[in-house]
């Protein structure tokens, strides 16, 4: 499918990327190698984001051309011969408000994603679930496709950002021999790992930290006998903080730190909904019972969710179907 690409992007002029809603890094990495490596090739590109990422991540779009769909976007779809979807796989992730402008996108449409189970919407679809991070997947896509000379530091930063971020600092079960070739080439190139280190890990206030020592102080709870922990935040106790975007990215992945944890769970009560989050190890998978119960999907080892019903609600029936999070035989 890399050669169907080659040709598209050899004809292609001028390319509109997008990512998901609520982008985390390797949404920012995908979209910004992405559209650097467009750039370098001497193609036109804009980025056209569902809503506002975290402060952390805002300083990766430096001297990248882009919009916060949600705070308007002025731009004439009809200039545009690609749309580009990144890191998501089914259009609903990029929210309501720009599901339509997705589907209804006139020209071609081409995903690149690493999510299973990738919808039909795209006229080229290059998805590898196998693949710890899309940022990898659009290396391994350049490098197919012979452009390896256009990779450079800008693009690699973007490479980079997303596969530390999507796989825990390199230490989540996704991560295979390639992920190390990939950093070991964007390391050799000039890429300063220690400066996206510092600008993702190194950016705490002292209102994230109390929040997130309140979360585990104060709302953890383990579960007697199974190996699952749960931490949830109200709306109340968010704003008590001062809550800002990403304040509690990671959050989910201290449960799951916890000797004897293997399945970790955290909501949070959000203005339109509770947002969740899943992460787990071993033989605990936690992709499909997302997908069943909780709007969500993902990897087997990382999910999110989503529950139109209040806060108590969706934990209490959480707790009624702990029993389905069981070990594979």
């Amino acid at each position: 499918m890399t050669d169907a690409l080659r040709l598209h992007i050899y004809k292609s002029q001028k390319a509109l990327i997008t990512t998901h809603k609520s982008p985390d890094g390797d949404a920012i990495g995908s979209v910004v190698s992405w559209y650097f490596f467009l750039k370098n090739l001497g193609k036109e590109a804009h980025v056209v984001i569902p809503d506002r990422p975290a402060d952390y991540l805002l300083p990766f779009l430096k001297d990248v051309d882009y919009s916060i769909f949600d705070q308007g976007f002025h731009q004439n779809v009809a200039n545009f011969d690609t749309l580009y979807c990144l890191d998501y796989n089914g259009a609903g992730r990029v929210g309501k408000d720009m599901e339509s402008f997705v589907l209804d996108f006139p020209a071609t449409k081409v995903m690149i994603d690493h999510h299973p189970h990738p919808q039909d919407f795209c006229q080229i679809t290059i998805s590898r679930p196998e693949v710890c991070s899309t940022a990898q997947l659009i290396f391994e896509c350049i490098e197919e496709m012979g452009y390896i000379q256009q990779l450079d530091v800008a693009v690699g930063k973007g490479i980079y950002l997303g596969m530390l971020t999507d796989t825990g600092s390199f230490r989540f079960p996704s991560v295979k021999a390639k992920t190390h070739e990939v950093l070991a080439y964007l390391l050799k190139i000039g890429v300063n790992h220690v400066d996206i280190h510092e600008a993702i890990y190194d950016v705490n206030t002292v209102s994230r930290l109390q929040l997130r020592g309140y979360a585990i102080a104060e709302k953890l709870e383990l579960f007697p006998g199974l190996p699952i922990g749960l931490i949830s935040l109200t709306l109340d106790e968010l704003h008590r903080f001062h809550y800002q975007k990403g304040d509690t990215e990671g959050l989910v992945n201290v449960i799951l730190s916890i000797e004897g944890i293997s399945i970790a769970a955290f909501f949070v009560e959000h203005e339109d909904g509770i947002k969740i989050s899943f992460r787990s190890k071993g033989k605990y998978f936690v992709n499909e019972f997302s997908a069943k119960h909780f709007m969500g999907g993902g990897h087997q080892y990382a999910a999110g969710g989503f529950s139109n019903e209040t806060l108590s609600v969706t934990i209490d029936r959480f707790r009624s179907l702990v029993e389905e999070l069981t070990p594979l035989k």
